[in-house]
């Protein structure tokens, strides 16, 4: 039982650590972005160093805290499961021991595929999220460009060498968290499905209207319209078959 849910517990403790939020450095004042037809941006620091983004990770450290707790109580009730088995084994026959091992090790492989299958969401559920918040980006993004006059915004990380003037990434922080504090039509705007820092607190304090507008009705799908593509990442790999360790008769 000692090995019961390693890959578990190293993938959980990988996850926290990836999603621990960092300290956001001070904002500088908007002055605009450089006259430049090429522009910079650290994306890792636009989602990591956001107020979404670090909602973000909030979110998900908490979840996958809870999972962790909840592997490790899982992992104890099979050690005393597996110890009852093994105090009993003299009072049973061959026959009965041979047919409760193989019932309790089936046990472990199915909460194993069980577990496995829920750090695969939640890795999941961050790569979504920080797709969530480029795209929720990309308007910002635009008007930067449109606002320097450039043509395009390289990845900072694959550029050899530039000048730090051409970085935009402090200032498109601070133009997303101001974007996504106070989103256009009320509530429109970028909803990640997490709490974000002044704008969700401020759509709570205002009371509903008490006679809102009818919702406009929706078109029928169009059944000739082909459906996008949607991005896969790359899962983690299987567990290895296998089976928790026991004494055969």
């Amino acid at each position: 039982m000692r090995v019961l849910m390693p890959r578990l517990r190293n993938g959980l403790a990988a996850l926290c650590l990836a999603l621990l939020p960092l300290a956001a450095p001070a904002q500088p004042r908007d002055s605009g972005p450089p006259d430049s037809p090429i522009l910079t941006l650290d994306s890792e620091r636009l989602i990591t160093e956001s107020a979404a983004g670090q909602a973000i990770d909030r979110d998900l450290a908490d979840k996958s805290a809870a999972l962790a707790a909840e592997n490790r109580r899982i992992e104890a009730e099979l050690t005393a499961e597996e110890r009852d088995l093994t105090e009993r084994r003299a009072s049973l026959t061959p026959e009965e021991f041979r047919a409760e091992a193989t019932a309790f090790d089936e046990k472990v492989q199915t909460i194993r595929t069980e577990q496995d299958a829920k750090l695969r969401a939640l890795q999941e559920e961050a790569n979504e999220a920080r797709r969530d918040i480029m795209r929720a980006a990309d308007p910002v993004l635009v008007g930067l460009m449109q606002e320097a006059g450039a043509a395009i915004i390289m990845e900072k990380a694959n550029v050899l060498a530039s000048l730090q003037a051409t970085d935009i990434t402090d200032l498109a922080i601070s133009r997303l968290d101001a974007a996504m504090s106070d989103p256009p039509g009320n509530s429109g705007g970028f909803d990640l499905g997490v709490p974000i820092p002044g704008r969700d607190a401020a759509q709570e304090a205002t009371p509903p209207d008490p006679n809102p507008d009818p919702a406009p009705t929706a078109p029928p799908p169009d059944p000739t319209a082909v459906p996008a593509p949607q991005s896969d990442p790359a899962a983690p790999p299987a567990p290895q078959p296998g089976a928790p360790g026991r004494t055969d008769p």
